[in-house]
Parts: C-alpha cells; structure tokens; sequence
C-alpha cells in the first residue's frame, strides 16, 4: 500500500532540511520504499514530534521529528536559547557535556554552534564524561543552563538531551512546556545563526570534581576488595581516580565492560536493574572472593550494589542502598532534609525522625528532590542518590558508589558486611520490604483505560490486607502536585502506589510491607524477610487480577 501523499510530502521536506548525510539518505530510502508500496514505518516517524518534558528529550536515533536527530536536537537548542533569552539570562554561559553513545559528540556540537550563534557562551566539557559532572560544573562555573547528551541506562538505539537550569537541577514545570513552545516556534534550521562549536572546559573542572567526591570520605579504614563495572559506560576513570584519592586500593575492573562502546555488546539491556547486566560483575567477584560489587550505569548517575550471602551474590534494592548511605549520614550528623520520592520506601522518614531531621517526600525523579529546600540526602528506588546536594543537586552515581564502599570498609573492619547493618535497621524500624510490578502494554490506551478502571473501583484489600486509604495522586495533596497516581494505604503499614511510567509504555505498581522483628530473638530478622516475601507474593498476585486482568501466576 502506497504512502499517503501527504506523509511523503513531509518526509521529503524533512530530508531537504536535514544537514546529517546518514538520517538524509536513511529518509530518502523510505521515502522509496514507500511509493513503491512497501511497507516502512514512515507513518511512526512522522506520527508526531519527538516531546520535550522534564526529563528533556529521549528516544530512538533516526530521521523524522518522532526521533533523536540533529534536526531536532537543532530546534530544541535554539528553543533552550530562545527561553534563556525571555527569561533574563541573554549572553550567559551555557555548559554542555555528552557521554559516548552514538551521536553524543555530533549532538553536543550542534548545541553549541546555536548556543553561540544566538549570543551565549557555550563552554564544552573537554570529553566524554559522567552526567553528575556536567550537573557539578554548571554551579561551578556560574552557568544559566546545562545540556547533558546522553540516554542514561536506555537500549542502545536511543540517545537524549537532559537540560538543567543555572540552579544546577534539572527542569520542572512550567519551564519545561515553556521550553517546548519556544521549540515548537523555530522555523526553518537553515535560517538560524550558527556560531562557533563554543570554548573547552579545562581538564581542571574534572579535577576539581574529582577532589570534591574524594573529599566526601571521611578517615577511617580503606581495605576493601572492590569489584567494580561502569557497563560499557563513562563511568570508569572517574570512578578509579576517585576511588585512588580517597585511598581505596584499586577495584577489579569486569574487563568486557571496562572501556566505553555504544553498542552495549555483553548486555541485553544496560541498566544494573535489569536481570543479568551485572552478572559477569558478580562471576568476577566471586573468582576474586571479593567483599563488594559496585556499578554505574553507562552515564555513571546511578549506583547498584551486590554483597555475598549465603546463596552467592545478590544484588540489593534500590531502597536498601537509600536506606544505608542515610545510615551513614544520620551518624556522622549530616544535618538537614532527607527526602526521596514516593515511590521509594517510607523507611528513611522514620530514620530520619529518629535522628530529629526533618523528611520530605516529593514526586518521581530528581527534578523534583534536586529543589528541596535544605536537602542533605535524596534518593529515589531507581539507584539515584544524592549524597552532596551542595555540589551536584542531582543524583550521583560516582559519590555514592564511593561513600558505599567508605560504608562497607568500616563495616569490614568491625567484622560486619553491609547485610548486618541492613539488619541492625530493621531491628530498629520494622523491616521494610519493596518490591514492583510492571506491566507493559502495546496499545497505550490501555494505559489510561487500566488507572480510570482502578479510579472507578478501588480494591478493598490487597494480599489480605485491608485497603484503609486511596489517595489519587493526579488531585495533588498538601505536599505533593498533581501528578497521574494513586497510593493506597493498606493495614500493618503496607502500601502500594500505582501510577504510568515517565519513560516506558508500561503500568507500574510499587509495593512495601513493614514487619516488626520480633526482640531477643537470633533469627528475627530472618523470620520477618520471610513473612515479608509472602505477603509482598499475596498482593502482587492480587494486582495482577485487579489492576491488570491477570492471573495470578502470570
């Protein structure tokens, strides 16, 4: 079936602008393809343009506005100057760095040449480099923006643009749709001024990140066997020099994954989250009987964590590594707001009111626990944690991975391992035990149909247990904005909130009990994981019927 006219006309429009050979030519062929009546997927990568939001722009790379380019990278960089301007910060400094997916280099290039061409000064980080250093250098420098290139721990087709304002945290609204109607309002590329490709950063604000993460370890032990992968990312010079100035011996590197490589060859997926990303990490621990594992994601803004037990080596969640960085900062009386964001687990207030430091809990993602007043530790269950708001109020894959392995060392030499603390907080709080469900769905009005079905009749128990509040989210609280979600309170402490992904077509729904663990006795701890288990089993398979239709052992 031949191509609607129409859609050939735009395609061809968008190939006579585009200034990239390989997306031209790419364009061009479908366009063949489809007036000879084959079938492409012109229609998807004209279906709509590619939406800038809050976490900036991210997606596939490929010709037509539904796709990461330098077109449309082009247009969100003069929308990004075009919003500057109007907001008072005209002639200002703009920062951008980039990490070593395809295209990165070329996309941070063509920011710079507009940011110049409409009269900033675009300073350029001197190579590729960790997320959590552009974030660093943007209050270092005196910046009004940042732009970071790079898709975090996304499929290797896809890259992103990642926008931060001078405050040093990522955008939130309305600056984000004020961003997106200056990009909807540039017209033809041709027609913008394009500058020079902007001045290098000097290798010494490297440095002085560096020495900053260094500085945050305290005195105290260093003999650690560490293994360590930045998963094909940019993670890893960083993370040894860091490691080296803090007095850690060097960790065993995983060799395959050492040196960064934008195909991702030895994972499926490059997220530490995902099953298997982090297992040739834990075979070379346990060839090297090493105490820790640690990990950055390819951008090194996130941190995963593996300790020994009894069945070999498990990865901890999310929550877990939240709640022992807190531990580790209530005790050497880091003062201030521990915040993390509602789908995280609600431990860290009780840690945190027990210690007599105020806690907050924001919406998902960073852009949200970056501006919380008087911050001194953020986290969210995703492996992001800021542990020096001060310097970088985002989250941190590198100071984190670093003050875990600070953590660890003491632990060691103590005769303890970071399991034993995880269970000397759970003897004082309750044990709390997270777990998620995720559903993806190919029609994304499933999406919507699935949280108006769950608004319309809310389940009256979950796993037993009874659901004693539904809060919908998307109505804002007294603390929170509206965002699509709803929370349901459910006896003995347990919760689960439900709400659509930011960045997958997928439901996800995120589940804690609390279990007391029973006093004097050896094995409490353990009898509460286990009565946990069960009951987070209980409601998951309740979900399944409820939320999503499904049975219960799907």
């Amino acid at each position: 079936m031949t191509a609607p006219t129409e859609l050939i006309d735009q395609a061809r429009a968008w190939a006579a602008e585009d200034p990239d050979e390989q997306t031209r030519a790419e364009l061009e062929a479908l366009v063949a393809a489809a007036e000879r009546g084959e079938e492409t997927d012109l229609a998807d990568r004209f279906a709509g343009t590619l939406e800038f939001g809050t976490a900036g722009l991210r997606g596939a790379l490929g010709a037509g506005p539904n796709r990461m380019n330098r077109v449309v990278v082009t247009r969100a960089a003069a929308g990004l100057a075009a919003h500057l301007r109007a907001t008072g910060h005209a002639g200002g400094s703009v920062v951008i760095g980039y990490d070593a997916r395809h295209n990165s280099d070329v996309f941070a290039r063509d920011t710079a040449e507009i940011m110049t061409g409409a009269g900033f000064k675009a300073l350029v980080m001197p190579r590729t480099l960790p997320t959590p250093l552009l974030a660093f250098a943007i209050r270092e420098l005196g910046c009004a923006a940042g732009v970071m290139v790079t898709a975090s721990h996304n499929p290797p087709q896809d890259n992103g643009y990642k926008v931060y304002l001078g405050d040093g945290s990522q955008i939130v609204p309305p600056a984000d749709e004020q961003i997106a109607a200056q990009i909807a309002a540039v017209g033809a590329i041709a027609d913008l001024p394009r500058g020079d490709a902007g001045r290098p950063v000097g290798e010494e604000i490297v440095d002085r990140y560096l020495d900053t993460v260094a500085g945050l370890a305290e005195d105290g032990p260093r003999e650690l066997s560490i293994v360590y992968t930045p998963l094909h990312g940019v993670g890893g010079s960083t993370v040894a020099q860091v490691l080296e100035t803090a007095g850690f011996e060097a960790p065993h590197v995983v060799e395959e994954q050492e040196h960064p490589d934008p195909e991702f060859p030895t994972v499926s997926f490059p997220n530490p989250e995902e099953p298997g990303a982090m297992d040739l990490a834990m075979a070379l621990a346990a060839r090297q009987r090493a105490d820790l594992v640690v990990a950055n994601d390819p951008d090194a803004d996130r941190c995963a964590v593996a300790v020994p037990d009894a069945h070999g080596w498990r990865m901890l969640r999310g929550d877990e590594v939240g709640a022992l960085l807190a531990h580790h900062l209530l005790a050497r009386g880091r003062a201030g707001t521990y915040a993390n964001s509602i789908v995280s687990s609600s431990l860290l207030g009780k840690m945190a009111a027990a210690a007599g430091q105020p806690h907050e809990e924001t919406l998902t993602g960073f852009k949200w626990i970056g501006r919380v007043e008087g911050l001194a530790f953020g986290y969210e269950e995703a492996l992001g944690y800021c542990c020096d708001p001060e310097h970088v109020r985002d989250k941190d894959g590198v100071s984190a991975l670093l003050l875990v392995c600070e953590l660890a060392a003491q632990a060691r030499a103590e005769g303890r391992t970071l399991t034993d603390l995880l269970d000397d907080i759970a003897r004082t709080h309750g044990l709390h035990a997270t777990d998620q469900l995720s559903v993806r769905f190919e029609d994304l009005s499933e999406i919507a149909a699935t949280m108006d079905r769950l608004r319309a009749a809310p389940p009256q128990a979950l796993g037993g247990l009874a659901v004693e509040r539904v809060e919908d989210l998307a109505q804002g609280t007294d603390l929170l904005p509206p965002t699509d979600g709803l929370r349901y309170s459910l006896a003995e402490g347990a919760r689960v909130i439900v709400r659509p992904s930011g960045t997958e077509p997928k439901v996800k729904c995120y589940l804690e009990v609390v279990v007391p663990v029973e006093e004097g006795v050896e094995d409490g701890v353990d009898a509460a994981r286990i009565s946990a288990a069960g009951r987070l089993d209980a409601i998951k398979a309740d979900l399944r019927g409820v939320a999503f239709g499904q049975p219960a052992e799907a």
